[in-house]
């Protein structure tokens, strides 16, 4: 008998402790994962905008801007290209117009890949509107380097915190 409640002791013991260290893990990764997101969640100032010219060669745009991440998951962003030259666009022709870039909607992270996707719901350039645009980001420290996902988009963006 003595054997027996030995054993169920030594049981419900390891039930405790696997329950315990489950409910730990997903602690320790639910904080990762809301680390990143308190590391996104502010207001950041544009630090500098690169893009390749025709010719391939990376130029540093004209312009300011700002960057907004809430603890709910909303995104804002407006960018003013002070050079309006280029056509009349200044800036990229998919995101801005008439020198002026200015969208919101909602964003998701995904903290392995690093990348955060924008659900777009308005925009000045209305083709942007229900669109999913995949932003890969690094942090350091007061500043995060923004990049898009998509190949054939080579700009660079870099951003610091206010």
């Amino acid at each position: 008998m003595k054997k027996l409640a030995l054993f169920g002791l030594l049981l419900l013991f390891f039930c405790f402790v696997t329950a315990s260290s489950s409910a730990i893990s997903e602690n320790e990764n639910a904080g990762l994962h809301q680390s990143t997101e308190n590391k996104l969640v502010g207001a950041w100032r544009l630090v500098s905008l690169e893009e390749p010219d025709a010719q391939g060669i990376i130029h540093k745009t004209d312009c300011t801007g700002q960057l907004v991440f809430t603890r709910d998951g909303h995104l804002s962003v407006q960018v003013m290209y002070r050079n309006t030259e280029r056509g009349g666009q200044g800036g990229p022709v998919q995101y801005a117009q008439g020198g002026y870039e200015a969208s919101f909607g909602r964003h998701e992270v995904d903290e392995r890949a690093h990348v955060f996707t924008f659900h777009v719901e308005g925009a000045m350039v209305r083709n942007l509107i229900g669109k999913d645009l995949p932003r890969a980001f690094e942090i350091s420290g007061n500043q995060m380097i923004v990049n898009s996902t998509n190949s054939n988009e080579h700009w660079r963006v870099m951003w610091e915190r206010f």
